[in-house]
């Protein structure tokens, strides 16, 4: 890398941190099986591992506390979410709740996903202004998805619009905090959560209690 694109790299990585920018990130993992068949079978399993959502808590290793909460701020059993339920996301070795709420659900063939955006904490109102409870704009967006092709299964997560939430009212008094996290903590798991969640959805690793293969 040239001493340019060194310092138009650090730039960036400024204004990221001052909120003025933003970032797209995609992680993918693949399975391959003997046969189309085998795949389709695979794949109907890989999609109930992507709608229940309150199992991707139990991946070996370092990971995330994910919990569902249904749209008035319940938490909820529910093996697939609906559109306008919240997930509450701590990052590992945190207490600091992170918030999202999911705002489209998708299932076409053999594509199946849900799309998230930061949000309030759903059992919390303020007059007049919205304080969103997580270290990205309300703007950005998750999406999770499985889909197959042929006799493969691939899972993603894709990330848009990541922007730290620090600037204006909706950052509440979160502002410093935000970008510690989003420039710290996430940024040093975030790769190691979303590629660990994608091979889990395509089998390639199983949550805890899922080891037996059932």
């Amino acid at each position: 890398m040239g001493i340019r694109k060194i310092i138009d790299k650090v730039k960036e990585e400024v204004k990221i941190v001052q909120g003025d920018e933003t970032k797209d990130k995609r992680y993918t993992n693949e399975n391959t099986f003997a046969d189309e068949a085998t795949a389709r079978q695979e794949f109907e399993r890989a999609k109930k591992k992507l709608f229940d959502v309150n199992k991707w808590s139990d991946l070996a290793g370092i990971n995330s506390t994910f919990t569902l909460y249904d749209q008035h701020g319940r938490k909820s059993n529910a093996t697939k979410p609906e559109v306008g339920y919240y997930m509450q996301i701590i990052l590992p070795g945190a207490a600091i709740e992170n918030w999202v709420r999911i705002t489209d659900i998708k299932e076409a063939g053999d594509v199946a996903e849900f799309t998230v955006h930061p949000s309030e904490k759903p059992t919390e109102s303020t007059a007049g202004e919205e304080v969103i409870q997580h270290f990205f704009i309300k703007e950005a967006s998750s999406t999770f998805r499985v889909e197959r092709r042929g006799n493969k299964l691939i899972g993603l997560e894709i990330g848009k619009n990541e922007g730290i939430n620090n600037q204006g009212p909706e950052a509440g008094n979160r502002a410093l905090l935000n970008t510690l996290v989003a420039e710290g903590g996430w940024a040093g798991i975030q790769a190691l959560q979303w590629n660990k969640l994608t091979s889990y959805l395509v089998h390639q690793e199983e949550a805890k209690e899922d080891s037996s293969g059932q």
